[in-house]
């Protein structure tokens, strides 16, 4: 059986978004706005392990377990704030507090986690690098999160807020499981469900048929022609 972690790590996130937009996401699932403040040469691929924060004044109540401590080998810790909290300008979000420092991603890390996207602000950058423990967000900060906000959800949906040419704003959904994918060129969500296995069979092919296509441009080829012929054959 295919270990679906270890093939997706094979492959860039460009490599992901190109099989989706064959396949009719026309975002590619590209989650936009996140700077790999941990750098990492190699792709770095886990299923989405999500938390929630919200303002203490949210009435849902605070989850007691910390998050930190229930996080599953192979996972992706992905976390986000309520839709209110979240803007499309700089820096995407009304939080200045960080919400996401050095001590979660020790914890990650000895839990076997594969990396961490935070959909606001991190802090404390030296010890992310000191790890190698790969982490994206949209900024950095130095105040921790305890005085304005609390965890209210585990594994639950976040909703993302971004820019969209069709409308002013548009909402992305990141599910608890969803396969997160990233490198240097970003974040992109593959959703587990059934189109899965046909986007991972057309990635390989696609990867090879535009291995071909540069081939040919660097023979002198035009660039369009190699396009259309090599992945007609795909």
């Amino acid at each position: 059986m295919r270990d679906n972690i270890q093939f997706l790590s094979k492959f860039t996130p460009c490599d992901v978004s190109d099989s989706l937009q064959k396949h009719g996401i026309k975002n590619g699932g590209f989650i936009p706005n996140l700077i790999n403040q941990s750098p990492t040469d190699k792709t770095i691929v886990g299923k989405a392990y999500t938390v929630l924060y919200a303002p203490k004044s949210d009435p849902r109540p605070a989850i007691k377990q910390a998050y930190i401590d229930q996080v599953p080998e192979n996972s992706f810790v992905v976390i986000g704030l309520p839709l209110g909290l979240q803007t499309i300008y700089s820096p995407f979000t009304k939080v200045n507090n960080a919400l996401y420092g050095g001590l979660m991603s020790t914890r990650a890390q000895y839990s076997k986690a594969n990396g961490s996207v935070i959909l606001g602000r991190i802090r404390d950058l030296d010890e992310h690098r000191d790890l190698k423990y790969p982490v994206w967000s949209y900024s950095v900060g130095t105040a921790a999160p305890g005085p304005y906000l609390k965890v209210v959800g585990i594994n639950v949906p976040l909703e993302v807020k971004v820019a969209s040419i069709d409308k002013e704003e548009d909402i992305l959904i990141i599910n608890p499981g969803d396969y997160i994918i990233g490198d240097k060129n970003g974040i992109v969500k593959l959703e587990d469900d059934e189109n899965l296995e046909k986007i991972l069979e057309y990635i390989p092919k696609r990867v090879e048929a535009d291995i071909k296509v540069s081939q040919d441009i660097k023979n002198g080829k035009p660039a369009a022609e190699s396009q259309t012929y090599w992945r007609s054959k795909i």
